[in-house]
């Protein structure tokens, strides 16, 4: 006789969202949509937090951790890798911290749809949160390639035709 052993299903990525700012952001459902087709499989069990900042936060945090002194569109802080833990529990993954006034001026800018904007930085963050860069050309080739094919399965359009 055999002995059956239950799986627990993987539970799709989990999203802590947090407001710090008034300004208008996608609803909770939108951005965990987003980052759940960037991430994969790789999302399965995994936790990220989305903070939606002003641009003083912005600005502070782009300073002391990329030397930058302005306030930027989106950060990606990977989480530390944890020992083993039960497949039930969602592993975090790590922080997205988005800039609603610069994601919104970008868009303008760019003549682009406010929300096509917000899907893309969300699956431009987690990218970088499993790994992907764009710090030399093939890298950066690479992760343009998954972000448009990840953005073109959500419906919207490739976000690098408009601005080059």
């Amino acid at each position: 006789m055999r002995t059956r052993v239950a799986r627990i299903a993987p539970r799709p990525v989990r999203l802590d969202v947090q407001r710090r700012v008034r300004a208008w952001a996608p609803r909770n459902a939108q951005l965990a949509r987003w980052a759940a087709a960037a991430l994969g499989r790789r999302g399965a069990n995994r936790e990220i937090t989305v903070r939606v900042v002003g641009p003083a936060e912005s600005r502070r945090l782009n300073a002391r951790y990329r030397g930058k002194d302005k306030p930027t569109n989106v950060l990606s802080f990977p989480a530390a890798a944890l020992p083993d833990v039960a497949e039930a529990i969602a592993v975090p993954l790590g922080d997205l911290v988005i800039c609603a006034q610069v994601v919104r001026a970008e868009a303008l800018a760019q003549g682009k749809p406010l929300q096509a904007h917000w899907a893309h930085l969300v699956v431009h963050g987690a990218l970088h949160l499993l790994g992907y860069d764009h710090d030399c050309e093939p890298d950066a080739r690479r992760m343009e390639r998954r972000e448009i094919n990840v953005l073109r399965a959500l419906g919207f359009t490739n976000p690098y035709r408009s601005i080059r």
